[in-house]
């Protein structure tokens, strides 16, 4: 089997010859060590600072450069191309300090070092509810600049015949946060009409261009917005089936009725969402994420043939762990999730900034020595 025949037997619960591997990302630091060079693949904070000063070019090089020569060193087996940033960078905030910037409407965000982005700190009183005009436009479809898809394009020539090609550059369309996460989880509350508004006129918009990624050649879709804390969902389990799923199913429809699937990376302690997520329709779910109490061989049981598992290994095992931690991840997760096919190997969330580069290849390693069937 080759890389898309092994994702598309494990995404049908079939066995394939050898457990597939992805990532939802690989951070610059482990590119680095990778590549031996400096890179912008997934260095957020780099890429942010690069495009304010004006160097868009250079980064969208840096990342389509990386990109496929990560996807040929790497024994991945789903590849996930970047969406190239736009020509126009938007406002660029004024500098306060060493780690700290200023729109002018009043957001301040801060640099963080541990996690190498950009947080918005501050958000002045407003409403970030979206106008009717915002809501036409977004109904509308957007309208991607040709240059931003040149990756997918490079990774379907290059790629598409042997690998499984996801995509990331499409929306969601499920549980916006306007205003950040405390003024977009209040507005459930308070204005869920509009929340409800904004949703309808999104999945519409998305609905026009969901061909067009299969027509590129994409097998799949690949949604990030998280649901839970580490505690347990953003929502209460009745909030989430009125104002959440009925928006997310009807994208998992409209990207299945253009034959892909969906791949949903969803951090935190997803336990009451599960039956849920089947109704919804999602093909894989991704971020198994052990130090919000997902126990693998749980869900395994629990979900049965009725949702593919992603992941595995603990991204804290990796950062914080010893060689010794992440091999008895390895293990359990390749035991508990590999018989009758419905499992692809991976992180828990992804290999994040300060991965130690030995954990890294450690779990390289005992995977390969466990995967085949």
């Amino acid at each position: 089997m080759n890389s898309k025949e092994r994702v598309k037997a494990a995404l049908e619960f079939r066995e394939p010859d050898m457990v597939p591997y992805g990532e939802f990302a690989i951070d610059f630091d482990t590119v680095e060590r990778l590549l031996g060079r400096k890179t912008y693949l997934r260095n957020k904070a780099g890429i942010q600072l690069a495009l304010w000063q004006g160097r868009r070019r250079e980064v969208a090089e840096s990342l389509i450069r990386d990109s496929i020569e990560v996807a040929e060193k790497v024994e991945l087996d789903i590849l996930s191309p970047p969406l190239l940033p736009p020509e126009d960078p938007g406002e660029v905030p004024r500098k306060v300090d060493e780690n700290t910037w200023e729109f002018d409407d009043g957001r301040v965000l801060k640099y963080s070092a541990v996690t190498n982005d950009f947080t918005v700190v501050h958000w002045p009183p407003g409403d970030y509810l979206p106008t009717d005009e915002e809501l036409e436009r977004k109904a509308a479809g957007e309208r991607f600049e040709e240059g931003r898809l040149e990756a997918l394009r490079l990774f379907v020539e290059k790629f598409g015949d042997t690998h499984h090609i996801t995509w990331g550059g499409t929306d969601e369309a499920a549980m916006p946060l306007f205003g950040g996460m405390t003024n977009g989880l209040s507005y459930y509350v308070t204005d869920p009409g509009r929340i409800k508004a904004y949703c309808e006129a999104a999945c519409e918009g998305a609905e026009k261009t969901d061909p067009l990624w299969a027509e590129m050649g994409a097998d799949s879709v690949m949604w990030g917005m998280d649901f839970s804390f580490n505690s347990g969902p953003f929502l209460s389990p009745g909030m989430f089936r009125d104002l959440v799923l009925p928006y997310a199913k009807r994208r998992v429809d409209s990207v299945h009725a253009s034959g892909m699937k969906v791949l949903k990376h969803c951090c935190g302690n997803n336990k009451p969402l599960l039956d849920a997520f089947v109704e919804i329709g999602y093909d894989c779910y991704q971020s198994i994420q052990t130090s919000a109490g997902l126990d693998i061989a749980q869900l395994k049981d629990y979900l049965g043939d009725s949702l593919a598992l992603w992941g595995g290994v603990a991204v804290e095992n990796l950062v914080s762990g010893t060689p010794e931690d992440v091999s008895r991840d390895v293990e359990y997760a390749l035991t508990h999730g590999k018989p009758g096919g419905g499992y692809i190997f991976g992180t828990s969330h992804s290999v994040a900034v300060g991965t130690k580069y030995e954990n890294w290849l450690r779990m390289m390693e005992d995977f390969r020595a466990l995967r085949s069937y």
